[in-house]
């Protein structure tokens, strides 16, 4: 008899639980007042994302130095390798030349091993731009 009276009120605490919770249950509504520019810099920066314009990628330089061997070296690029674009950067007082702009460096891996047959001092680098 003891054991029944146990479980009657064990069941009975059970389901008092359970309908506590719903009937202190709240519901709520949450408003959210951004700036209209949110979503178009959203947008902008998955645009750089997908361009890979964010410096997260790698790319290969191929020459520092002087600004006349620099151009030398882009003219020389161009004419061999037309794959991958390259550009003339300027850091005081040096001129470099990278090409290529890789999101994984597996990707800048295989482009150096064909770039390195006519650029033997080619590397690999993640700038930061």
């Amino acid at each position: 008899m003891k054991k029944q009276h146990t479980l009657n009120i064990f069941i009975f605490s059970i389901l008092l639980v359970f309908a506590i919770t719903d009937v202190v249950g709240q519901q709520a509504t949450v408003t959210v007042n951004q700036d209209a520019k949110i979503p178009e810099l959203l947008d902008l920066k998955k645009e750089l994302e997908k361009d890979n314009k964010l410096g997260q990628g790698f790319t290969i330089q191929l020459y520092y130095g002087e600004l006349s061997q620099a151009n030398s070296v882009l003219r020389k690029y161009k004419a061999n390798f037309a794959a991958w674009p390259a550009s003339l950067e300027y850091e005081t007082p040096n001129y470099k030349i990278w090409a290529g702009d890789f999101a994984t460096r597996l990707e800048a891996d295989r482009a150096l091993l064909e770039i390195k047959e006519k650029f033997p001092a080619a590397f690999i680098l993640k700038p930061s731009k």
